[in-house]
């Protein structure tokens, strides 16, 4: 009896290691699985090759090209695609950039910005195989062409407001002209939709505002926004939003040296200088930018226009500095949510 049970005994500890050894093999051939699908995925992706061509602020203008670059980089970091970007030096750049890419059989080319509307309708016609995303335009009747546009009218709207608040605070840097200024690159519509809907924030809250409004025409000129701004600075303004790329360093710096306020654009330039930028108007073309490659990645990619706006949080403010009383923010939420629930509309179009 005493044998019987020793015998049991073995064959019973048998059984249970030979479970233990199927149910190991068996996790390890579902992770070995899990890891030859992943592998066969990520080579899948790194034959996805994304280029970007910039305008000639580029990837460093602390501005549109830069935020396309992060949304590029961020594609490659998290799906695993190949990039790479051509930073144009002039206008002239732009058809031959696009098309170095386009020859190379990239299978997706993001061009940054509206002037290359025109580089982009030659050259996608030329390639119809190859798919184009262009930031800032609308291009509609091709269908290899995807055309991200921004409503920045309704984000220059609320930092509008927020200005016009701020006029009637007193501290250090604010006067008693009651007087702001915009200083805008180039004078197109991606431009003026901003200044547009900065005009109409203001003068909703602050009616008797002066609105000062230059172009500079360009973007890569620091030294031309500076001089500008300095302009508008001494006519009194001591609020000063720039809407002019990498040219808007140089209205941020006058506003620094000058003991103002300034308001940046497209990204959060808060960094550039912690104490004057007190909210910035946002553009996510970092969204726009990764959304577009992941959907052409999963053969999801949509031609013609998509929409961002503060609906679909594609465009929005910074949050403010704290001279910014929190009042005057839950004030700006309020006509945020007026622009979303469509009681407020709020038109492209700047007042002469």
């Amino acid at each position: 009896m005493k044998k019987l049970r020793v015998v049991l005994s073995l064959m019973l500890a048998f059984v249970l290691t030979l479970s233990l050894l199927s149910g190991c093999s068996s996790a390890t051939k579902q992770q070995q699985s899990s890891q030859s699908n992943n592998t066969t995925q990520n080579a899948k992706n790194k034959d996805f090759k994304v280029g970007l061509v910039t305008d000639v602020g580029g990837i460093n203008d602390h501005s549109f090209n830069q935020l396309a670059y992060q949304g590029l980089e961020k594609a490659k970091n998290e799906l695993g695609v190949t990039v790479n970007f051509i930073q144009s030096k002039q206008q002239t750049d732009y058809i031959t950039n696009l098309t170095q890419f386009a020859q190379q059989k990239y299978n997706l080319v993001i061009a940054v910005g509206f002037l290359m509307k025109d580089a982009v309708e030659q050259v996608s016609k030329e390639f119809p195989d190859t798919k184009f995303l262009i930031i800032d335009s609308d291009i509609t009747d091709r269908p290899n062409v995807a055309s991200a546009t921004f409503k920045t009218e309704q984000c220059g709207y609320l930092v509008g407001v927020m200005a016009g608040l701020m006029e009637k605070e007193k501290n250090s840097k604010l006067n008693d002209q009651n007087v702001v200024g915009v200083v805008g690159g180039m004078q197109i519509p991606p431009v003026d939709s901003y200044i547009a809907g900065f005009q109409q924030g203001v003068k909703a809250v602050n009616p008797d505002t002066k609105v000062l409004v230059s172009y500079t025409g360009n973007f890569n000129d620091p030294a031309s926004g500076k001089q500008m701004a300095l302009t508008q600075i001494s006519q009194g303004a001591d609020i000063v939003f720039h809407v002019a790329g990498q040219t808007g360093d140089g209205v941020i710096n006058a506003a620094k040296e000058k003991n103002v306020y300034a308001i940046g654009v497209d990204a959060d330039q808060n960094y550039m200088a912690p104490d004057t930028v007190m909210t910035s108007a946002l553009k996510k073309v970092d969204v726009a930018t990764f959304e577009t490659i992941k959907n052409a990645l999963n053969n999801d990619f949509k031609s013609g226009l998509v929409y961002f706006d503060l609906a679909n949080d594609g465009v929005g403010y910074a949050k403010p500095i704290k001279d910014v009383p929190q009042s005057i923010v839950d004030k700006v939420n309020e006509y945020a949510n007026k622009i979303k629930d469509g009681t407020i509309k709020v038109s492209d179009q700047v007042q002469k």
